[in-house]
């Protein structure tokens, strides 16, 4: 397997610096910390590059919340300049690693993204009669910083380029220590509880590296399995055949895989059905010939809704940021048969 050496000066190439705060910034140029960084960006930008360069560059602390999308999550947000970094970084050794990924995986890639997934998914439901369906528990928080290092060392053989890797994931060390729930493996001694794991949910790295960590188990599914039709996205995914006992088999055999990755999977979900009784997949029921939103996700868009226009008739949101919102909603459920719900949920708004 080709490694990779020289790859930290590229990270602190200026240029390449500057590129990644102008995407750390998109969108979000009216924020509080986006604004104080950019009013002086110049100096901003060089104390990063001599911080990276010597060394002494140290992440911040995170800003963490709660959303409710629709289950309880916690979001741990970086400092900006940390983003900027982030992105950096990834500019150099992301595209190392896409290369390597499997066709099928769809989350945090150019190029692929939900709608691609529900494509794909929809087309081996038109192919094979059955689905095995699993997701990992607790998959961020469960992710062991170890193994991830393992991962990065066996392609990346530059020093200091490990070294900011490790930088960011000990800070998030602990972020998410509240949401995991302790789990022993063959073999662990009392000591495993104190290994280092989890990556906050909210940056960028920890989305790019939840691939890099799956990556090893997308192959092992693919040439090892020798599943033909497979598809993850971050810790849901999908084995297809015409044989539910080649499932069940398989079932047994990614479960222990799972386990050599310190993951477990969640037994009540990883069910055998027949496709034709629809595929629930993000957000989505998918059948061989239709798909519908599911029905938890109208009830909580129809009482976003009723927020957004509550908080616009008050004067609290201009109406170019109600329309994105409806809109951006709009976009996302087109791709379902979903024009009677959409009828129903709009006319109502009365503006």
């Amino acid at each position: 397997m080709k490694t990779y050496k020289h790859l930290y000066e590229k990270v602190c190439d200026f240029e390449n610096i500057y590129l990644a705060y102008r995407k750390a910034r998109k969108g979000k140029r009216y924020r509080m910390q986006t604004a104080q960084f950019e009013r002086i960006q110049d100096d901003e930008l060089l104390a990063l590059q001599e911080e990276l360069r010597s060394k002494t560059y140290q992440p911040g602390a995170y800003h963490s919340f709660f959303i409710h999308d629709p289950k309880k999550r916690l979001i741990s947000a970086a400092p900006f300049r940390d983003r900027v970094v982030h992105h950096a970084l990834c500019r150099v050794i992301e595209p190392l690693w896409e290369a390597r990924f499997i066709h099928d995986s769809y989350a945090n890639r150019l190029g692929k993204g939900t709608h691609r997934a529900l494509d794909r998914t929809q087309e081996f439901s038109r192919k094979y009669q059955y689905v095995l369906q699993c997701d990992v528990r607790q998959f961020f928080p469960s992710i062991d910083h170890e193994i991830l290092l393992n991962e990065f060392s066996r392609l990346i053989k530059d020093k200091e380029v490990l070294w900011l890797c490790k930088s960011i994931l000990k800070s998030g060390e602990g972020v998410l220590a509240e949401e995991y729930e302790m789990k022993y493996f063959a073999g662990d001694t009392l000591f495993a509880a104190h290994r280092p794991r989890g990556l906050p949910i909210g940056n960028l790295t920890s989305q790019f590296w939840a691939n890099v960590y799956m990556n090893e188990f997308d192959h092992f599914v693919k040439r090892e399995l020798k599943c033909q039709a497979y598809i993850r996205y971050v810790d849901d995914f999908l084995l297809f055949s015409n044989d539910k006992d080649q499932l069940a088999s398989w079932r047994v055999v990614v479960h222990k895989r799972a386990a050599n990755l310190r993951l477990t999977l969640h037994e009540e979900c990883a069910q055998i059905f027949p496709v034709s009784t629809g595929i629930p997949f993000l957000g989505f029921r998918v059948y061989p010939d239709h798909r519908l939103l599911k029905t938890r996700k109208a009830i909580h868009f129809r009482r976003k809704l009723s927020r957004l226009v509550s908080a616009y008739s008050k004067g609290l949101l201009l109406f170019p940021q109600l329309n994105q919102a409806i809109q951006g909603w709009i976009n996302h459920v087109c791709f379902a048969d979903t024009w009677g719900l959409r009828q129903s949920l709009l006319e109502g708004v009365k503006l």
